[in-house]
C-alpha cells in the first residue's frame, strides 16, 4: 500500500511537473522576447536621436548606369555645406528632426531652413508620394509595422516629400535602417534641368558611422508612359554627415529660437490639410517645390529681421496654405526659394 501510494504522489508530481513547465517556459521566453523588444527600441531611439547635432555636409551625387539605349547618364555632381541638425520633438515613439543650413555671403551668416525627417515606431499609415504634386496615406498592415519605423521627409516649406517604412538592424556589426520601396518627386538639382524622367524610385539608408551619419540612396529615376513608368536611369546618392562646429552655429540656434513658433504652426497647417482629405495635393514647380514655399521661406527670414510679426506672419502662412491646398491654387504667391533640397 505504501508503496502503491508513492508511485502515485510520484507520478502525480511528475504530471503536474510536465504540466506546468512548459507555461513557465513560455512566460520565460515571452520576457526574454519582451526584453529584447524594449532593447531593440532603445538603440533605434539612441541611433536617430544620434543624428542631431553639427555638421559639414557632403553630397555626392552619380548616375551610374543607363536603362535605355538612347539615354547618356548625367556627370557626377558634388556639393556640400554645413548643416545643424536639431530634435525638435520627441515623444518616445515619434522623433521630429529639423535641418538648418548655415550659409555665408559677403562675410555674413545667413540661414535656409532645409528638410525634415519624421520617424514615427510602429506607424498605422505612411504619407507617400503618388503622382506629381499629390501624396495619400498608405495603410500599414500590423505584421508589417511591427518593430518598424517610418521615415517622413519634408520639404523645406515643412509639404511632404516622401515616406517610407523599414527597420532598424545590425548587419555585419553595422547599424543602419533601410526603407521599402519608395516614390518620390524629382529634387530641385534634377527639375531645374528639365530632365526626361519625372520621378525616383528609391531605397533610403540611415548608418551611423564614427564621427556622423550617413544617408544613402539607390534612385532610379522613372518618367511615366502611358500610364507605366519607366526606368531610365540608376543613380546613387551619398550624403556624409561629418560632426564640426567650424562654422556659426548660433546663427542657426538664434534663427530657430525666433521662428521655431511660426514654424511649428506651419506644420500644424500641413496637418490638417493631410488630415481632412487623407493626403495631399498642391502645385509644384522646379525653382521652388512647391509654389508657395517661396513665400513661407520668406516669412521665416522676415521674423528674423523683425520685418514682420510672427502673429502676421502664421495668419498668412495659414490663409496661403489653404488655398494651395483647395481647389484654388496659390500660383501668385510663388517666389524664387534660395533652397538646397540635395537630400
Amino acid at each position: 500500500m505504501t508503496i502503491k501510494l508513492k508511485t502515485r504522489l510520484g507520478a502525480a508530481l511528475f504530471a503536474l511537473a510536465m504540466a506546468t513547465s512548459p507555461a513557465l517556459a513560455s512566460s520565460d521566453q515571452q520576457q526574454v522576447s519582451a526584453n529584447a523588444t524594449q532593447a531593440s527600441f532603445e538603440q533605434d531611439r539612441a541611433d536617430i536621436l544620434a543624428m542631431a547635432g553639427d555638421y559639414k555636409v557632403r553630397f555626392d551625387m552619380a548616375e551610374t548606369t543607363s536603362w535605355r539605349e538612347d539615354y547618356e547618364p548625367i556627370k557626377a555632381k558634388i556639393s556640400g555645406g554645413h548643416e545643424s541638425v536639431r530634435v525638435i520633438k520627441d515623444t518616445g515613439t515619434e522623433i521630429v528632426l529639423q535641418h538648418l543650413l548655415v550659409a555665408e555671403h559677403e562675410g555674413e551668416s545667413f540661414i535656409i531652413k532645409h528638410w525634415r525627417q519624421d520617424w514615427i515606431y510602429e506607424p498605422e499609415k505612411v504619407l507617400v508620394y503618388a503622382d506629381a504634386g499629390t501624396w495619400v496615406n498608405k495603410d500599414v498592415s500590423l505584421s508589417e509595422r511591427q518593430g518598424s519605423w517610418s521615415q517622413t521627409v519634408w520639404q523645406v516649406d515643412d509639404s511632404p516629400r516622401y515616406g517610407g517604412l523599414g527597420k532598424w538592424q545590425t548587419v555585419n556589426g553595422l547599424r543602419n535602417w533601410t526603407s521599402d520601396w519608395t516614390a518620390r518627386p524629382l529634387a530641385r538639382r534634377d527639375a531645374v534641368r528639365d530632365p526626361v524622367y519625372d520621378h525616383y524610385q528609391a531605397i533610403n539608408r540611415h548608418q551611423p558611422m564614427p564621427g556622423g551619419w550617413i544617408h544613402w540612396q539607390d534612385n532610379v529615376k522613372m518618367k511615366r508612359v502611358d500610364g507605366k513608368a519607366v526606368p531610365y536611369v540608376q543613380e546613387s546618392v551619398l550624403n556624409t554627415y561629418t560632426k564640426f562646429d567650424g562654422y556659426d552655429v548660433g546663427a542657426a540656434d538664434d534663427y530657430w529660437a525666433k521662428t521655431k513658433g511660426y514654424w511649428q504652426q506651419v506644420r500644424a497647417e500641413w496637418d490638417a490639410a493631410i488630415a481632412a482629405h487623407g493626403g495631399v495635393t498642391v502645385e509644384e514647380e522646379a525653382q521652388t517645390g512647391t509654389v508657395i514655399s517661396g513665400r513661407l521661406l520668406t516669412m521665416g527670414t522676415e521674423i528674423t529681421e523683425g520685418k514682420l510679426t510672427q502673429a502676421a506672419a502664421i495668419k498668412e502662412a495659414r490663409s496661403i496654405i489653404r488655398d494651395a491646398t483647395g481647389k484654388q491654387s496659390a500660383q501668385g504667391a510663388a517666389q524664387t526659394a534660395p533652397a538646397s533640397t540635395d537630400y
